[in-house]
């Protein structure tokens, strides 16, 4: 009686889960490969092919948007990286008490507000009549406005913005259960900062770094209001594509193979950062 009673509440714990993987993720994914795969021939008339993908590759401007899109989120997120990490470091290994705490609530303040209002933000920040061009004109290093807007920098300096609580917060947590005694031990032993952060600090934290860049990555892949916003209507970026191709164009075949190829893309990325890392993906969310 006992042995079946929970095996019923397991059940009952894991319906939710399922319910949402099945009705959220993975029926619509089942009903955007469908459509993917349907050429249209007439009015409300298919068939089954892959002329959509086909499309993709043979039209430059797809494949290159693509690609862009791809290399620009694998340098925000590496970018990402380089910034986090000292933070998060700071924070886990030379802070205690109330000032960790403050610390860390800090990072988390701007995410209180949406992404659009951050995005907005650096608009206000970034335009050229903005505060860092006004202030440029005011200490007399530039003699007239300057638009820092609709660029790949300020693209680059949103995506890092918006999505560098999510390499933090892993990093600190990873760092966090780092003994101590062990970085004393290193220096100890005759060992540089460089090759106490090489051999022990780094090697502890690779769980947390390749979390935090699974993430990282996969959100700056599927931004979409960050390079629209920052980098104007010729920010060529995927996600944009994908969205004129279901809400401009009503072309949901292309817009569908669209997103399965951007899905594919994500997908390989992370598969080929867990080889490299020689990380494996329950390890790495387990920590």
């Amino acid at each position: 009686m006992s042995s079946d009673a929970s095996r019923l509440g397991f059940y009952l714990l894991i319906a939710p889960l399922l319910l949402w993987l099945v009705v959220l993720i993975i029926l619509p994914h089942i009903g955007l490969f469908v459509v993917s795969i349907s050429e249209k021939t007439g009015v409300r008339e298919y068939e089954i092919g892959f002329g959509n993908y086909a499309a993709f590759f043979t039209e430059p401007l797809y494949w290159r948007t693509f690609a862009r899109t791809a290399i620009m989120s694998i340098l925000a997120t590496i970018l990402t990286l380089l910034l986090g990490f000292p933070i998060a470091y700071y924070i886990a290994k030379l802070t205690r008490g109330r000032t960790k705490t403050t610390l860390f609530l800090m990072c988390m303040i701007p995410f209180w507000v949406s992404e659009l209002v951050r995005t907005y933000g650096w608009m206000i920040l970034l335009r050229e009549t903005g505060v860092f061009s006004n202030a440029l004109q005011y200490v007399g290093l530039t003699a007239g406005p300057i638009e820092f807007l609709y660029n790949d920098a300020a693209i680059m300096v949103g995506l890092v913005y918006t999505s560098i609580l999510f390499m933090v917060v892993p990093l600190v947590t990873t760092l966090d259960s780092l003994d101590d005694s062990l970085i004393e031990a290193g220096y100890d032993l005759g060992g540089t900062s460089f090759s106490v952060m090489r051999e022990i600090v780094i090697p502890h934290a690779m769980p947390g770094i390749v979390s935090g860049c699974i993430v990282v990555f996969m959100l700056s892949l599927g931004n979409y209001l960050t390079p629209i916003l920052l980098g104007g209507k010729d920010s060529l970026w995927f996600t944009g594509m994908i969205y004129t191709q279901f809400i401009t164009r009503f072309n949901w075949e292309l817009g569908s193979a669209f997103g399965f190829l951007l899905l594919a893309l994500s997908s390989l990325v992370v598969f080929v950062g867990l080889k490299l890392s020689r990380q494996s993906l329950t390890e790495t969310m387990g920590r």
